[in-house]
């Protein structure tokens, strides 16, 4: 599943728990695949925080070797 996958059902699962008309068996078990949704959501934000994290390290080493080379 792709991170804007899980967001646009999340979406959905929103507006659905948003209705009054929804059972509530069926509420709740919405409602667990939206926790579910969530916390791939966020090991995935997670993930490219820790890549993009590596990106500035490796590129503030290339900078700050570019400025000893001058």
């Amino acid at each position: 599943m792709k991170y804007e996958d899980a967001i646009k059902e999340l979406e959905g699962i929103i507006a659905k728990l948003s209705e009054s008309k929804i059972p509530m068996s069926e509420a709740c078990d919405i409602f667990e695949r939206g926790l579910e949704l969530s916390k791939f959501c966020y090991a995935e934000l997670n993930k490219a925080k820790g890549k993009i994290t590596v990106i500035k390290e490796e590129l503030g080493t290339l900078l700050e070797d570019e400025d000893e080379n001058f």
